[in-house]
């Protein structure tokens, strides 16, 4: 049976769950630098002397691959998540945003629309959407 089938006893909204996430799911062949183009990242380990411009290039899209993995377990676990765990998010997001007297960070604002971005995007897979 093709892992992307859905089973005929899943409820309609259980099937809409499931066929979203495996669209998120689908979307790591091409996020992240994580494609067929990629590198191997352990091509000739052990065997070539490490040149430390590739070595940080390899380090790079690891991380990228990591964040990636990271952000979709968030997601999952933020769509199974408590609405007041939902709640604490939002008010993190903005305890990190600027306050009044400092001066904001774009880093700190980004990090901030981030974690209100992962909240949205688990909404399709919670049972009633988050607003």
């Amino acid at each position: 049976m093709n892992g992307l089938a859905v089973s005929a006893k899943l409820l309609p909204d259980e099937a809409e769950r499931r066929r979203l996430r495996l669209i998120a799911l689908s979307r790591w062949d091409n996020e992240g630098g994580a494609g067929s183009d990629m590198p191997a990242l352990d091509a000739g380990a052990g065997n070539a002397p490490v040149d430390k411009a590739t070595s940080s290039d390899t380090e790079a899209v690891q991380l990228r691959i990591r964040v990636i993995a990271l952000e979709n377990l968030v997601i999952a676990l933020l769509a199974q998540a408590s609405m007041a765990q939902l709640e604490l998010v939002g008010e993190m997001a903005d305890y990190i945003s600027p306050r009044p007297g400092f001066t904001p960070h774009h880093l700190t604002l980004r990090a901030a629309d981030e974690m209100r971005s992962l909240v949205n995007r688990a909404s399709p897979f919670r049972n009633a959407p988050v607003t």
